[in-house]
């Protein structure tokens, strides 16, 4: 089955190498109850993914996976630790030895690295300006997709997990599997948005489209692979938005058809 989109207003269109998860996954109405519930979840960057997948969760009752968080843990790791990005191989050895808590929780961002949070620190310009040179290491990519799959065992299949090739390689068998999606002026609104207008137009392009670029040549998270609902959310707002992913949920639990309406 090809990619298929859907519009607002219906469907149609440890040891250290471990990732320990803690914390309570939310409120809402659960659905596939005892039963598993994978949405995998793909996307450019500003398309909504973390926002959006985390409300997803919430409301359907289970665990939220933040698959960016642990390539940005890495990334922090190697810079504190003073590696070179551009060393390959001692890039790939740190993600294999990365001491990483994260929490499950979409109701509460925590991330540890080596026991210190670096929650906020992930997040710094400087990390998403460097992430594309761990996120683009095939070796790295291996460690953490095991590390992800392992997660999403650990809760039971019960899980939205968001990243770059989610419904392609990390969860290909994931219940409901979505690509969201935006234009690019939309994108760059909303990542600019989410900086507090801090970073200039040079900037944002750099973060979201150049490493869109770059994180496309070892990632498919641009275009709906067979079988892969489009929720192209351009002209929705949040709430639209998180009504049009949990629309695609229940039509696709529900074994409803998602193509006309």
């Amino acid at each position: 089955m090809a990619g298929t989109a859907m519009t607002a207003s219906g469907l149609g269109e440890g040891t250290s190498a471990g990732v320990r998860a803690h914390g309570s996954v939310g409120s809402g109405e659960p659905v596939r109850v005892g039963r598993p519930l994978v949405v995998a979840i793909d996307g450019p960057s500003g398309s909504g993914k973390s926002s959006v997948s985390k409300e997803v969760a919430r409301r359907l009752r289970v665990a939220y996976l933040d698959t960016g968080a642990m390539y940005r843990a890495v990334a922090w790791d190697c810079l504190e630790k003073g590696i070179d990005l551009t060393d390959g191989a001692l890039v790939e050895a740190a993600a294999r030895a990365l001491e990483l808590e994260l929490s499950t929780s979409p109701d509460h961002e925590r991330v540890l690295v080596r026991g210190t949070d670096a929650t906020d620190a992930i997040r710094d310009p400087r990390i998403s300006a460097s992430v594309s040179a761990v996120a683009t290491n095939l070796g790295v990519r291996d460690e953490l997709i095991r590390r992800q799959r392992a997660l999403i065992s650990e809760h039971g299949r019960r899980i939205v997990v968001e990243g770059r090739d989610i419904t392609t390689v990390v969860a290909p068998d994931a219940e409901v599997r979505l690509l969201l999606t935006a234009s690019e002026e939309a994108r760059l609104r909303r990542r600019g948005a989410q900086l507090g207008g801090t970073q200039s137009d040079e900037q944002l392009a750099q973060q979201v489209l150049e490493r869109d670029a770059k994180d496309s040549a070892v990632a498919s998270f641009t275009r709906a692979a067979d079988g892969v609902y489009t929720v192209d959310s351009s002209d929705l707002d949040f709430e639209q938005t998180v009504t049009a992913v949990l629309g695609v949920v229940h039509a696709v639990v529900d074994g409803r058809s998602t193509s006309g309406a």
